[in-house]
């Protein structure tokens, strides 16, 4: 459970764009990225912002300091990472009505909330925070699915979206630009 202390939060895009270094910390800190990394996040994650249906949520602690975040939008035909998603399902089904193993079903992206960062620094995790993020993230989404993607391999994350019904929507998937593989996990809303 998340500490008494800890507090959730809904930030305005004003908020999160004040916090934008604080977020950026955090982010680099969970994934344990290189320093350079957030600032080649910060203008994608000022463009996210402005995507129809985005909303953010940050755990904050006693003193206000950000220990977690989750934000989001709809997800949409044209945006980067729909566009690699649909080409993974498109490249499953080939191969699935090739007779190699596996299905992918294109019907998750008709209409869906993108889960597009979700966070929790390495000193909070194992708290319930991440959780809560995700629980009050979606919140009244009003769409039919919910989809992520996260690296392979077994991680507090992963057992966090298995414990809450995130189902295999395509798995061992490589983004352009990044060797690691993915997977796209994804679930009907609303939660429960």
């Amino acid at each position: 459970m998340p500490s008494e202390r800890t507090r959730l939060v809904e930030l305005s895009a004003e908020d999160f764009r004040v916090r934008l270094r604080e977020a950026l910390g955090l982010y680099v800190a969970a994934m344990n990225y290189p320093q350079g990394t957030a600032e080649q996040r910060a203008p994608m994650w000022l463009t996210h912002v402005l995507r129809e249906g985005w909303r953010c949520v940050a755990a904050l602690d006693g003193e206000g300091r950000m220990t977690g975040l989750a934000y989001g939008y709809r997800g949409s035909p044209g945006q980067w990472w729909h566009e690699q998603v649909r080409r993974g399902l498109a490249e499953a089904g080939s191969a699935a009505s090739a007779g190699n193993t596996g299905t992918a079903d294109p019907d998750w992206l008709d209409d869906y909330y993108e889960l597009t960062e979700i966070h929790v620094h390495p000193e909070n995790q194992a708290r319930g925070i991440g959780e809560d993020l995700l629980r009050m993230l979606m919140e009244d989404v009003p769409h039919r699915h919910v989809l992520l993607s996260t690296p392979e391999g077994p991680t507090r994350a992963w057992k966090l979206y298995r414990r809450l019904g995130f189902v295999d929507v395509l798995r061992n998937y490589h983004f352009v630009g990044d060797p690691r593989p993915f997977a796209i996990l994804g679930r009907t809303l609303p939660l429960d």
